[in-house]
């Protein structure tokens, strides 16, 4: 079975974390995501996940604390995501391949229908951010 090695970038502006909904065409179709992709084998994660969002949503990201990676089995493949939480530098954005975009407070990002891999990632967010905010009091 095939394994994929992916990134994907939870990118933080104002308070807010953006999701990207796949495109009709493209494999789980329409599903939300964090965007991101598969890691070349010259590659940092790091380094891929700034390529890809740069080729994604033509926008330059700073990558700052990663999460622990999460490995779902799919049907038909394996993808294992390293997640890291990142903010935007420069560019505004433009999709080039996912079909829709939106702005969700941390708490909200449960609305959306998540490809199955996503889900652990985004409760490993949560926790981190309930955990930042426990100690700020």
């Amino acid at each position: 079975m095939k394994h994929l090695h992916v990134t994907c970038a939870i990118i933080e502006q104002d308070g807010f974390v953006l999701a990207a909904q796949r495109s009709a065409i493209m494999s789980l179709p329409l599903k939300w995501e964090f965007p991101g992709g598969k890691i070349d084998l010259s590659e940092t994660p790091e380094e891929c996940l700034i390529r890809e969002i740069h080729e994604e949503m033509g926008i330059r990201i700073r990558v700052g604390e990663n999460l622990p990676s999460s490995t779902h089995q799919y049907p038909s493949l394996t993808v294992t995501l390293y997640p890291f939480i990142c903010s935007i530098e420069s560019g505004e954005i433009i999709l080039h391949e996912h079909s829709d975009m939106c702005w969700l407070l941390p708490n909200e990002l449960h609305i959306l229908d998540w490809a199955e891999a996503d889900l652990p990632v985004i409760e490993s967010y949560l926790s981190k951010c309930v955990g930042v905010r426990s100690v700020k009091g």
